[in-house]
C-alpha cells in the first residue's frame, strides 16, 4: 500500500491541497456556531499515468472535502472507517484547547479507528482563523487522506490586508486560475506532501505573504516561497502584468546531501482573461533545488502581526534538542526487541518521563558529527516524554546535526502554536544568538535550518499529551519525535476532561479495565487522565 501511494503522491500531490475556490465573496459566510461534517474512510480506484491503483480517501474524494468554519466555531466531525486499514484524523494546526483526545495521532492520544468503527471528533477553534489542514495520522495514510481547513474571521471582522477579489485552494495537476486584470487574489497554499519540501512561484508576479500557519503576518513580498510538509501560507497575488498565460510552478527543495529525489517541476496556470487558451505560458523562475539562501530569505521576512504582547519574556524551562538521523546496527536477534521498545502505549515500561532536556554530550553538531552511514552512531532506544507543569514558559532550541547529513527538518508541534524568536546557521551559541521578541512569527511548524538551529517559545497552558515530530513522513517513521505531557492547572478551564465515550480501542480492549490510565493532575485526583490501550 505504501509503495503504491508514494508513486501517486510524488507526481501529483507534492504541494497543494485542492481545487476549491470562493469567487467574489462580499461578506463572511453565515451559519451556525457549530459545524457538522460526516467523513467516511473509503477505498477508491484511481487511474493516473496509465496505472490504476486503490487508494484510501474520505467520502471518495481525493483530496478530501474542505472543512469550513469561523473563528471560535465548534466543529463536530463523525468519522466512519469503511476501509480495511486503521485510520485516524489529525487536525493540523488546530490547538485543541482542552480537547487533546481529538488531536488524532495514533498511539499517542488515541488508538486507531478500526475497520467498521466510528469515532466523532469534537473541538472548538478558539481564537483561530486562517488556512490549516487535516490529514490521516497513522502509517503513511495521509498520502491520500487529507484536505484543507479554512477558518474565516468572526462576522464583521475584516482581514488585516486588502480584501481579495477571489480566493483559491490549489492543486497542481494542470489546474488553471482564470484571473481578471487588475484584481487581487488570495491563494491558500498547503503542502500536503509526504517527504518533499517545495518552492512555489508564479511567472512575472510577486507573492505577498499575509499569513503563515493560520496566523497573520506583516505583509512581506517575495518572488517565491518554500513550504515544508504541513506548512501553510496565504499569499496575495495581483494580476498586474500584460494579458498572457503565466505558469504557477512548484519545484523541490532538497537540503540533505547524497539523497535521491525527484527533481521535477510541476506546472499550473495563472491565466488572464483574454489570453488564448493554447498560447505558450511564461515560465516561472524557481531557485535551484539546494538553494538554502532562498529559504532563509523568506524566513527573514516573516514577522508576526501584533504578537509582541504575548511572547514569553521570562522563561521557566530551557530545553535543547538535537535533530538528525542516526545509524544503529541491528540483527534478527535484537530486531523484535527493538520494535517492541518503540511502541507507545500506557505506562509500566511503555514510556518514561525522562526525555533529556539537553544532549547527554555536547560536541560540534554541524561539523563534527559522525556521518559515515555504516558506522553505528550509538543512538539510544526508548519512548521518553517531557513532562511540563501547567503554565510553564518554555524556551526550546532545535539544533540540526550532521549525523548522516545535515538537513532542513520541518518540526511540527501538536496542540500549540509557538513564537519563532530566532534561528541561525551552525551550532547554537547562547552568547551570540539574538532573539526577536518584538514581532516573531507565530507558527505550528518550523523548518529547522540545514546545519543550523531554531529557537521557539510557548506557554504550556493546554493540558494533555502533545506530539512533536518531523513532518517528513520517513523521518517520523524512523522515530524523529517526542511527546510533551502538560499537567492540569487549577479549575475546570485548566483541566483536561475525561475522554469521550466512543474513544477508539483495540479489539481486545473491551472493557474499561483493559485501559491503562496515567494521572497528570497536580493534586493527584482522577479528574483528568491520559488513557491509552495496552497496545
Amino acid at each position: 500500500m505504501a509503495a503504491t501511494v508514494t508513486a501517486i503522491v510524488c507526481v501529483l500531490l507534492s504541494l497543494l491541497s485542492s481545487a476549491h475556490s470562493v469567487n467574489g465573496i462580499k461578506k463572511w459566510p453565515g451559519g451556525r456556531s457549530t459545524r457538522f461534517y460526516d467523513f467516511k474512510v473509503q477505498t477508491k480506484s484511481v487511474t493516473k499515468l496509465c496505472n490504476t491503483r486503490d487508494i484510501v480517501t474520505i467520502n471518495g474524494m481525493f483530496p478530501g472535502p474542505v472543512v469550513y468554519a469561523q473563528e471560535d466555531d465548534r466543529v463536530i466531525i463523525r468519522v466512519t472507517n469503511q476501509s480495511p486499514y486503521n485510520a485516524t484524523i489529525h487536525w493540523h494546526g488546530v490547538r485543541q484547547r482542552l480537547s487533546c483526545w481529538f488531536d488524532g495521532p495514533s498511539y499517542v492520544t488515541q488508538c486507531p479507528i478500526q475497520a467498521g468503527q466510528t469515532f466523532t471528533y469534537e473541538f472548538t477553534l478558539v481564537q483561530q482563523k486562517g488556512t490549516l489542514l487535516w490529514h490521516a495520522h497513522v502509517s503513511w495514510l495521509r498520502a491520500t487522506v487529507h484536505g484543507a481547513i479554512v477558518v474565516y474571521p468572526k462576522p464583521g471582522v475584516p482581514y488585516p490586508f486588502p480584501y481579495p477579489y477571489e480566493e483559491h485552494i490549489i492543486i497542481l495537476d494542470v489546474y488553471k486560475i482564470d484571473v481578471v486584470p487588475g484584481k487581487t487574489y488570495l491563494l491558500r497554499l498547503i503542502n500536503v506532501g509526504l517527504n518533499s519540501e517545495n518552492f512555489f512561484g508564479i511567472a512575472n508576479h510577486k507573492l505577498t505573504i499575509v499569513e503563515a500557519d493560520a496566523e497573520y503576518t506583516k505583509p512581506f513580498t517575495t518572488g517565491r516561497v518554500m513550504l515544508g510538509p504541513g506548512q501553510t501560507l496565504n499569499v496575495l497575488v495581483t494580476a498586474n502584468q500584460p494579458i498572457a498565460r503565466y505558469s504557477m510552478a512548484m519545484g523541490p527543495y532538497m537540503s540533505a546531501q547524497n539523497v535521491p529525489f525527484q527533481n521535477i517541476t510541476s506546472i499550473a496556470y495563472f491565466q488572464y482573461l483574454g489570453a488564448t487558451p493554447n498560447s505558450l505560458s511564461l515560465a516561472a523562475a524557481l531557485p535551484s533545488f539546494n538553494d538554502n539562501l532562498a529559504v532563509k530569505t523568506v524566513m527573514d521576512g516573516l514577522k508576526g502581526l501584533n504578537t509582541s504582547l504575548n511572547v514569553p519574556k521570562e522563561i521557566d524551562k530551557n530545553l535543547f534538542v538535537t535533530i538528525g538521523l542516526n545509524v544503529q546496527k541491528c540483527s534478527r536477534k535484537t530486531q523484535n526487541k527493538t520494535a517492541k521498545g518503540l511502541m507507545v502505549g500506557g505506562i509500566n515500561g511503555y514510556f518514561t518521563k525522562d526525555f533529556p532536556g539537553a544532549p547527554l554530550k555536547f560536541y560540534d553538531f554541524v561539523n563534527g558529527a559522525p556521518n559515515n552511514a555504516p558506522k553505528n552512531t550509538n543512538s539510544m532506544n526508548g519512548t521518553r516524554v517531557f513532562v511540563l507543569e501547567y503554565g510553564t514558559r518554555v524556551h526550546l532550541i532545535l539544533q540540526d546535526t550532521a549525523t548522516v547529513s545535515t538537513e532542513n527538518h520541518p518540526i511540527h508541534l501538536h496542540g500549540y502554536s509557538f513564537y519563532v524568536v530566532g534561528y541561525g546557521t551552525g551550532n547554537y551559541d547562547p552568547d551570540n544568538a539574538t532573539f526577536n521578541l518584538v514581532d516573531p512569527p507565530y507558527m505550528n511548524t518550523i523548518g529547522v535550518p540545514v546545519g543550523g538551529w531554531a529557537a521557539i517559545r510557548f506557554t504550556a497552558d493546554n493540558p494533555g499529551a502533545w506530539f512533536m515530530h518531523c513532518h517528513l513522513e520517513i523521518h517520523l517513521s524512523w522515530g524523529l519525535s517526542v511527546v510533551f505531557i502538560v499537567k492540569n492547572g487549577q479549575g475546570p478551564l485548566e483541566t483536561l476532561p475525561h475522554p469521550p465515550a466512543d474513544y477508539p480501542r483495540f479489539p481486545f480492549a473491551s472493557a474499561a479495565g483493559d485501559l491503562k490510565v496515567v494521572n497528570f493532575s497536580k493534586s493527584g485526583d482522577d479528574s483528568s487522565n491520559y488513557v491509552t490501550d495496552q497496545g
